[in-house]
């Protein structure tokens, strides 16, 4: 079949290059423009702009994927299907009905659970145990669609929402061929979400990832998990000989069963320098410095010559 490809995050080049090795034809790209990112502001193509550069696949920088015009592009090259997948713009009905066989959605979660832009994320932060592929219609609500095939995976115990991202990613490509191969053939069997059973997994902020040491261990260790690598579970760390302040990013942490006997406020570091939180403490162990390099907490507290009392204060709302 003739595919028109809508993406353009990392989490869809697997999907990309199981469709080149398939009996599948990707017939055209469509993707975000090009933006400044990064500390340089480099203007910069997006991941499925970049990989479909290099496999000379005709693309399309889209700013608005539903404009007249782009329409026309996609439907001049009569695909058979359009699949989407971290497109990153929300697809019309035009865009929908356009295609012979439809429009189909690969998402990072069982559905209808986690709809929305951050399912990996949520679903890690809020202690889900098993996570997984959807591959669904497009719907004109959000993730609502038809569920035409799934596969579900553990969450690891200590695994961030980066790792999980990358273990989706790969498990999305042989599903979708499949999916495929039935819509080509007609046997997909397409099934109605239960949106009674629906949960959604918002677009993420910064400030989502700002700590309150206020919150029970487990709960921060999740965010910093679920939070790794974007938008990283952040605070200020305060330091009480010197009273400087530095913006860190805690990559990893286990969470020590402990009363606080001495009362110390939540935030502050004990005798062990554990964090002391609304519940038990946090044993940090990977952190990152604003403007630094991921580091050992160790390093970290040795180059800061951190003792007892230092703080992590949460960051104001921005």
């Amino acid at each position: 079949m003739q595919i028109a490809f809508l993406g353009s995050g990392e989490f869809g080049i697997p999907c990309l290059e199981a469709l080149v090795r398939s009996e599948h034809r990707i017939d055209l790209v469509v993707t975000q423009p090009a933006r400044s990112a990064g500390r340089g502001r480099m203007v910069t193509c997006t991941a499925v702009a970049q990989w479909a550069q290099a496999n000379d696949i005709v693309l399309i920088e889209a700013h608005d994927v539903n404009a007249s015009q782009i329409v026309r592009q996609i439907a001049s090259r009569e695909p058979d299907v359009i699949v989407v997948i971290a497109f990153g713009q929300k697809i019309g009905n035009e865009l929908i009905g356009l295609a012979s066989k439809g429009a189909i959605n690969v998402h990072a979660s069982l559905l209808p659970k986690y709809r929305g832009a951050a399912p990996i994320n949520w679903a890690i932060v809020n202690s889900e145990r098993e996570t997984g592929i959807s591959i669904i219609t497009l719907a004109e609500k959000m993730d609502a669609g038809d569920i035409i095939a799934q596969c579900s995976t553990t969450i690891g115990p200590n695994e961030t929402a980066g790792e999980l991202h990358d273990r989706l990613a790969q498990m999305s490509g042989p599903l979708l061929i499949e999916s495929l191969d039935k819509i080509a053939d007609g046997t997909a069997i397409y099934a109605r979400q239960d949106h009674s059973q629906a949960t959604l997994a918002p677009k993420l902020k910064k400030s989502d990832g700002y700590l309150d040491f206020n919150e029970p261990a487990d709960v921060l260790r999740r965010k910093i998990l679920g939070f790794w690598p974007w938008p990283g579970a952040s605070a200020n760390y305060l330091s009480r000989s010197t009273g400087k302040t530095t913006r860190v990013t805690i990559a990893m942490a286990d969470v020590v069963d402990c009363t606080n006997p001495a009362n110390l406020p939540a935030g502050t570091f004990d005798s062990q320098l554990n964090v002391i939180c609304g519940r038990n403490a946090l044993k940090i162990t990977k952190i990152k410095p604003d403007g630094s390099k991921l580091m050992s907490f160790r390093a970290f507290a040795n180059g800061r010559a951190t003792q007892p009392g230092d703080m992590f204060v949460k960051i104001s709302e921005e």
